[in-house]
């Protein structure tokens, strides 16, 4: 994976790592950027009850500890408000419990990184993830490796809730703009991952804009893995950071239609209506 043996450097921390952001609850082991077991089920009904048993089950799989693990690891969002809740809770109760280090690893930045080829071509990939969040909206983002920033994993769009149709114009603008300055056919490539299901029309119409500039754009439908969260997280200890244990929180990226009544009906009080 791109830039993990780089961040690690000589250091192989154990981590333990899960996300229930999605559907899928993906959770893995690793020893620096060693895999050393993971888990993926489709079970988004079931996060709250599998978690902790499926989590324990990994780790004796894995020979691994709450004595040997040395920080946790756990996806914030954005996502299932529910799943986010859930796998955050488990996650800071633990580190509490067994006095472990906890961050937070992006999980749309997690499922970007699952589509990361093995072996580069030299060229510049950009990872865009998405999660639908209904009515046409996606949660997504986006990243960069390879060309002219070599190893480097760099994010060049913020976690956000967008527009489909929005986002496709603005990422074809980019490509666009982009090959402007790189005359060379196929020194860019696009690749789409995460849930598509739902937005496969826009995602072909961002095919046809960037095509026009030379650009290629793959559409990888693709679920979250544990492996991503729990190499990102290790690649985060590694380098001394670590989230608080008690102030840690999802990212919600938008407010909850009860969160967002509620706030109507706190302003209406104080404005006296």
């Amino acid at each position: 994976m791109i830039g993990m043996k780089e961040a690690l450097g000589k250091a192989k921390p154990i981590v333990a790592a899960l996300d229930t952001s999605t559907a899928a609850m993906a959770m893995a082991i690793v020893r620096g950027d060693e895999v050393l077991g993971e888990v993926q089920s489709m079970a988004e009904r079931n996060h709250s009850v599998e978690v902790v048993s499926k989590l324990k089950g990994l780790m004796a799989a894995c020979g691994v500890t709450a004595e040997t693990l040395e920080g946790i690891a756990v996806g914030r969002g954005p996502g299932s408000y529910t799943g986010m809740r859930i796998g955050v809770t488990v996650a800071k109760t633990l580190a509490w419990a067994w006095n472990k280090p906890i961050v937070g690893v992006s999980s749309l930045e997690a499922l970007a990184y699952g589509s990361v080829p093995a072996e580069a071509d030299g060229s510049e990939h950009w990872y865009v993830p998405l999660m639908d969040a209904r009515r046409g909206q996606v949660y997504t983002a986006a990243f960069a490796a390879g060309g002219e920033i070599n190893n480097t994993w760099v994010r060049f769009a913020p976690d956000a809730i967008r527009l489909m149709a929005d986002w496709v114009d603005e990422l074809a603008d980019r490509a666009s703009a982009y090959s402007e300055f790189h005359e060379e056919e196929g020194s860019l490539t696009i690749i789409v991952c995460g849930d598509l299901e739902k937005h496969g029309e826009e995602a072909a119409r961002l095919q046809q804009l960037c095509e026009e500039s030379g650009v290629r754009v793959l559409l990888s439908p693709s679920l979250m893995a544990g492996r991503s969260s729990a190499l990102l997280g290790a690649a985060r200890l590694a380098r001394g950071e670590q989230d608080d244990v008690h102030s840690f929180v999802p990212n919600y990226t938008q407010l909850t239609e009860a969160e967002v009544k509620l706030r109507e009906k706190q302003a209406a009080e104080r404005d006296g209506r």
